[in-house]
């Protein structure tokens, strides 16, 4: 499976001329890198300019909203992001869970207009604290809540990137055992309220502090199938170094069946500790 690198610029760069130059110094880097696809998530504002200006290059929205059309001030609808050749959308990020209020049924109402819409739904999920012993459970509650009343065949459409929110931004990425982990818990959930098929099929990321010198690191546990990348995504010269790194993991790996029918990790504090990997399979 091709890595999946995921560019969230959230409210960057500040102007367009700034938007511009960044996006064309890592097109031009990326260009002839093989074995990675790359998506990029401007704002709003620059997204649907670069869309149609830019092509062949994958564009994916930050958020959108699940109606239709009508009279919702300040919201972006799925047929403006399918007429904008966008094809991707992050939803559930946990930005918008703590600032703007987003709950797990505006979540679920926004995972399936997407899917029904066509379109990639990368769901977010993820704890809040470094300590929360309890992460399996939260992975579970947050997944089974978005993916409620979904038909199985629409999963074919999903990403789901584990994000732990302790680690977004701050400097202090997991480590890549926890993360397998998670993305063993979310293949599990998965399995368990559709098959293991579809649980195999979804690709898991993993986001939090992502940069081109853990990359490796993550992409080198076979189950981990990408990086949703904030801050790394603005700085073209680190960005290109992340995307070569991705890809050279890529081609060196081929595709590892997960154990998920494994009991859940325990908890943070009995087996998701730096460096105690990945819990025994029962």
């Amino acid at each position: 499976m091709r890595k999946l690198i995921i560019a969230n610029w959230k409210m960057n760069p500040q102007n367009y001329a700034e938007a511009e130059q960044l996006l064309a110094a890592v097109l031009g880097g990326v260009k002839r890198i093989r074995g990675v696809t790359v998506v990029f998530c401007p704002p709003f504002v620059w997204l649907t300019d670069f869309s149609h200006k830019m092509r062949p290059v994958s564009f994916g929205a930050q958020d959108v909203f699940w109606e239709l059309a009508g009279a919702y001030t300040g919201e972006v609808s799925l047929s403006m992001l399918q007429t904008s050749r966008v094809s991707h959308v992050i939803v559930g990020h946990s930005e918008r869970r703590r600032w703007l209020g987003e709950t797990d049924e505006m979540v679920r109402r926004k995972v399936a207009a997407v899917l029904a819409a066509g379109l990639t739904a990368i769901l977010c999920v993820g704890e809040e604290s470094r300590e929360q012993d309890n992460v399996s459970a939260v992975l579970e509650q947050q997944l089974v809540a978005a993916l409620g009343g979904l038909a199985k065949a629409s999963l074919a459409r999903l990403v789901v990137a584990y994000e732990p929110v302790w680690a977004i931004g701050t400097g202090e990425a997991d480590s890549s055992s926890n993360a397998l982990s998670a993305a063993i818990t979310i293949r599990k959930v998965i399995r368990d309220r559709f098959d293991q098929k579809v649980a195999q099929s979804v690709p898991v990321l993993y986001g939090g502090s992502v940069s081109s010198e853990n990359i490796v690191s993550f992409l080198s546990e076979e189950g981990i199938d990408g990086a949703l990348v904030g801050g790394a995504s603005l700085r073209a010269s680190e960005f290109i170094e992340l995307v070569r790194r991705a890809a050279a993991v890529s081609r060196s790996q081929g595709r590892l069946k997960l154990p998920v029918s494994t009991p859940r990790p325990p908890g943070r504090t009995a087996g998701w500790k730096k460096g105690t990997g990945v819990q025994p399979v029962a």
